[in-house]
C-alpha cells in the first residue's frame, strides 16, 4: 500500500512539472516579438553586367604577296614589334634577277632614246621616231619600278606597332601568294563589344542626350575589375532580329598590355534609379522560382504575397510590383511562422534597416 502511494505521488509530480513546462513554453512563444519593417523609396544605383568580347583596336592578318620559299623569320611569336620592322623574308633571288633584267632593258632603251634624239636634232629622223623611242624608254622604266615592287613584296614588314601572334608557317616552307603567315595586334587600346536589350538601349539613348560620355567598367575573367575605366563610343546600326539586342562598343586604354585580343569578360554599367522601392533580400523566400514576402495586415496576421524583382543589389532587392511603401513585411524568422498566423512584432525604421543590413543578416 505504501509503495502504491509513493508511485501515485511521483506520477502527480511529473504531471504537474509537464504542465508547468508546457505552459511556460506557450507563454514564451506568445511573448516572441518578430522584427518587421517596410519597403523604402530612395534613389540608388544598380550594376548591370553584360557578356563581352575584347578586341584589339587594330588586328590584322599578315599574308604573303609573292610565291616563294620563306627564307628568314626575324621575330618570335608574342614579340612586340615596331612599325616598319622586318618580320619575314621570302627568298628574293628570282625577283632580284627580274629587277636587274628590267634595269638592263631600261638602260638599253635610254641609250636608244638618246641616240635617236641626236638624230632628230639634226633632222635625220622624224619626230615620230623620237616619240616612239621615248615611249619605249618610259615603258622600260615602268618595268623597273614594277620589278622593284615585286622585290619589296618579298619583305613583310610591320605596318604599325603591335604584338605578333603565333606563326602559321615555318622557315623554309614554300608559301603561296596570299598565304597567312601570322597576325599582328595593336593592343594599346581595346574595343570591347557587348549586346544590350532594346528596352535598355532606349533608356540609354534618352539619358545620353543630357549626359557626358558614359563610363563603364570591365570585369575580367578572373572576376577582378580592370584597372582603367572605358567609355561607350559607338552603337551598332541595326538590332539583331533573333535576339532583340544591339551591339555597343566601349574603348578601354591598355597601357600595361594586360588585355589581349580575343579575351572575354563582362562590361559593368552603373544605372541610376530614382525613387526605387527597396527591401532587404533576407525578407523574401522562394516557392517554385517565385519570390514572396510575409505582409503583416492590420490585425497583425501574416499574409504571403508574391513580388516581382526588377534588380538586385548586395543584400537588397529593387521591387517592381507586389508591394507598396506603407506595407509592413516580416524581416526575420520567416522559417518560424506560417501563413495566416497572428504575431507580435517590433517595427524597425526601413532607412535604419537598409543602412545596417549586415547587422541584421542571419
Amino acid at each position: 500500500m505504501k509503495t502504491l502511494l509513493m508511485f501515485m505521488g511521483l506520477c502527480a509530480l511529473l504531471w504537474h512539472s509537464s504542465c508547468t513546462s508546457s505552459k511556460g513554453e506557450e507563454n514564451e512563444e506568445a511573448n516572441i516579438k518578430f522584427l518587421v519593417t517596410s519597403p523604402v523609396k530612395m534613389d540608388t544605383t544598380i550594376s548591370v553586367d553584360y557578356v563581352s568580347q575584347i578586341h584589339a583596336i587594330r588586328h590584322i592578318e599578315l599574308r604573303t604577296q609573292e610565291r616563294g620559299y620563306l627564307q628568314k623569320i626575324f621575330v618570335d611569336e608574342g614579340q612586340f614589334v615596331k612599325a616598319g620592322q622586318l618580320l619575314f623574308q621570302i627568298m628574293p633571288k628570282l625577283y632580284e634577277a627580274e629587277r636587274q633584267r628590267a634595269q638592263a632593258e631600261a638602260n638599253f632603251a635610254q641609250i636608244e632614246y638618246l641616240n635617236t634624239k641626236k638624230l632628230a636634232d639634226g633632222n635625220i629622223v622624224s619626230p615620230n621616231e623620237l616619240a616612239m623611242a621615248k615611249a619605249k624608254w618610259d615603258k622600260a622604266k615602268a618595268e623597273v619600278t614594277l620589278a622593284q615592287v615585286h622585290l619589296q613584296f618579298t619583305e613583310i614588314r610591320a605596318p604599325f606597332d603591335g604584338i605578333i601572334d603565333r606563326f602559321h608557317v615555318r622557315q623554309g616552307s614554300l608559301v603561296e601568294e596570299g598565304e597567312l603567315l601570322s597576325h599582328l595586334s595593336d593592343n594599346s587600346k581595346m574595343w570591347v563589344y557587348y549586346n544590350v536589350p532594346e528596352a535598355e538601349y532606349l533608356d540609354y539613348q534618352s539619358k545620353a542626350k543630357t549626359q557626358d560620355a558614359v563610363k563603364v567598367s570591365l570585369l575580367m575573367a578572373n572576376n577582378k575589375l580592370f584597372g582603367y575605366p572605358g567609355v561607350v563610343e559607338t552603337i551598332q546600326a541595326d538590332f539583331n532580329n533573333e535576339t532583340g539586342n544591339i551591339a555597343f562598343r566601349a574603348t578601354f586604354p591598355n597601357p600595361d598590355g594586360l588585355l589581349r585580343h580575343g579575351s572575354t569578360g563582362n562590361i559593368r554599367m552603373e544605372i541610376p534609379l530614382q525613387n526605387a522601392l527597396l527591401i532587404p533580400q533576407k525578407a523574401t523566400f522562394e516557392v517554385l522560382d517565385k519570390k514572396f514576402v510575409y505582409v503583416v495586415d492590420k490585425d497583425n496576421v501574416l499574409r504571403s504575397r508574391e513580388i516581382t524583382v526588377a534588380a538586385e543589389i548586395p543584400h537588397i532587392y529593387v521591387v517592381q510590383k507586389g508591394l507598396a511603401e506603407n506595407d509592413k513585411i516580416l524581416l526575420e524568422g520567416l522559417r518560424l511562422v506560417r501563413e495566416n498566423e497572428k504575431i507580435q512584432y517590433q517595427f524597425l525604421a526601413p532607412n535604419s534597416v537598409i543602412a545596417h543590413l549586415d547587422l541584421y543578416a542571419e
